[in-house]
């Protein structure tokens, strides 16, 4: 009877360290929906604030996002105090996944490209490491002309690779989150 008992308390000791063990998966964080990404430009000095917004309901289904403005207007030479928000609008009330990216901020990276050389952005905020996150940032445009601006949230980029830091997704790696491009016309 003894011997039964004993292998009753060790098999139930064995089990239990092996529920406790480290080869446990991880658990798997599912990645928030962004339907809306909105960027406020703000220029120094005063002037009028542009907001830029991208709203796409159905993710990667049939229809466009609808961009608003469909071409946004910038002052020439001047600099521009940016904000970032990203949101689910299929929630009532509307997500803010901006406070997630946040929380996560050693996990994601805004990347800001632009073309005809119509603006510079550089980052006004860091994650725990010391890398760029891009919810704040500053854009300075240059003379006028006209061009996109592409706005890219990545999740788990490589922000130790070559050039990322400084804002070029070549090397991020990574998953894009969301992605929107705004016509952009300096004048």
């Amino acid at each position: 009877m003894k011997t039964i008992k004993n292998l009753a308390i060790i098999a139930v000791f064995v089990s239990t360290f092996i529920a406790c063990s480290n080869d446990d998966p991880d658990p798997v964080v599912e990645q928030e929906l962004i339907t809306t990404i909105t960027a406020t430009l703000t220029p120094n000095g005063g002037g009028t604030v542009v907001i830029l917004k991208s709203v796409d309901l159905d993710g990667d289904g049939p229809n466009p996002p609808v961009i608003n403005p469909t071409n946004a207007v910038l002052a020439a030479n001047t600099t521009y105090n940016g904000v970032l928000k990203v949101e689910n609008e299929t929630e009532d009330p509307a997500e803010d996944v901006t406070l997630e990216v946040l929380d996560l901020d050693e996990e994601h990276q805004f990347f800001f490209t632009a073309t005809n050389n119509i603006a510079t952005v550089t980052y006004d905020d860091m994650d725990g490491d010391g890398n760029p996150i891009g919810v704040e940032f500053t854009l300075v445009t240059t003379a006028a002309s006209s061009g996109n601006l592409t706005i890219t949230l990545r999740h788990e980029p490589m922000k130790s690779a070559t050039g990322v830091s400084e804002g070029d997704i070549t090397n991020a790696g990574g998953e894009t989150d969301v992605q929107a491009t705004f016509a952009i016309t300096v004048q």
